[in-house]
């Protein structure tokens, strides 16, 4: 027999299920009729369900929400037929810019490029499109640039719940990322 809490738990499993997206827990209250306390506790009994080495999935946080996904052991299998291989690529030259915007934002085309060292109009371009990159507003300097930051689609990318999630960067590394004062 279920008790109230598998009952709640399952739901949430279920929207969760349906939901392509990260979800926060004020959308699955909204959508559950559920409480946002009874969804906190639906997801703890939730994330404790997906650990069990029986279960395939994961309950994975990220851009802000929580989502079900593969446990990490299992998504190289199935990366071949369920990810979007050639779509989701990026260039070496993408992934730097993007790199660049992640670790300085905000940060102008000019900046992007002084720390390149080549053009970045085209980039920026594919990754607007792509968008992993925003405009997240303009510098107070004259001519007033456009200033780029990262989206939640860039943490849904790389499987982050937060910017604060990436990497450290090695003393060396962060150096590459810092801009020279002009003389």
């Amino acid at each position: 027999m279920m008790d109230n809490l598998d009952t709640e738990t399952a739901l949430i499993e279920a929207i969760l299920h349906l939901e392509s997206d990260p979800v926060d827990s004020a959308v699955l209250a909204r959508i559950s009729g559920l409480g946002k306390d009874a969804v906190e506790k639906a997801l703890e009994a939730l994330a404790e369900r997906c650990a069990l080495a029986n279960s395939g999935l994961a309950l994975t946080r990220l851009a802000g929400g929580v989502m079900l996904a593969p446990k990490a052991e299992y998504w190289e299998t199935l990366r071949e037929h369920y990810g979007k291989k050639n779509e989701n690529r990026l260039s070496r030259a993408a992934l730097e810019t993007l790199s660049i915007i992640a670790y300085s934002q905000p940060i102008t085309r000019a900046e992007i490029e002084a720390i390149r060292g080549v053009q970045a109009d085209n980039m920026i371009r594919l990754l607007l499109e792509r968008q992993l990159i925003r405009e997240a507003g303009k510098k107070d300097v004259p001519g007033k640039p456009v200033q780029y930051g990262t989206t939640k689609e860039f943490l849904k990318f790389f499987r982050l719940e937060s910017i604060a999630d990436l990497p450290k960067l090695s003393e060396s590394e962060a150096d590459r990322f810092e801009l020279v004062p002009e003389k």
